[in-house]
């Protein structure tokens, strides 16, 4: 039984560890949560590991979700926002503060998408970046291009 906790553990990590920066916190802080809560229910180190598992994984899916609010405002900003307007926002599990000013529309030659450039500034930590990206229409999405 211990094996396969510790099995369950490992995978986690291994997840966690190819994860985005939130997703790493929260799975890092859910496990330790359950940790904590696994030994107080348990008093042993099976539940402690449990704990841990469960804690991981659920916080690994709390910390991507955060920054899936800011993809999806990203996304409706080049889909809605008309050229040259600001769309601001602020995430509130994060605090990072994102401005977004797309510019026109245009059809990608090689592909035949629709593209959309943009000027994206973003206050992280209190650090403030300004960058331009693109992004073209894909099934039914807007997915930013290297």
């Amino acid at each position: 039984m211990i094996r396969n906790i510790l099995m369950v553990c490992l995978i986690g990590c291994l997840v966690v560890s190819c994860a985005s920066p939130s997703a790493q916190k929260g799975g890092v802080g859910g496990a330790a949560g359950g940790a904590l809560i696994g030994q107080v229910i348990g008093h042993d180190t099976e539940a402690t590991l449990l704990g841990a598992a469960i804690g991981g994984i659920l916080g690994y899916v709390v910390g991507n979700e955060m920054e899936k609010y800011d993809r999806i405002r990203l996304n409706r900003t080049y889909e809605t926002t008309p050229s040259y307007e600001s769309n601001r926002w602020q995430n509130p599990d994060t605090g990072h503060s994102y401005s977004v000013t797309p510019r026109p529309a245009y059809e990608d030659p090689q592909y035949g998408r629709v593209c959309r450039k943009a000027e994206i500034e973003a206050t992280i930590d209190g650090k403030r970046e300004i960058t331009e990206a693109v992004a073209c229409r894909e099934d039914g999405h807007w997915v930013l291009q290297q």
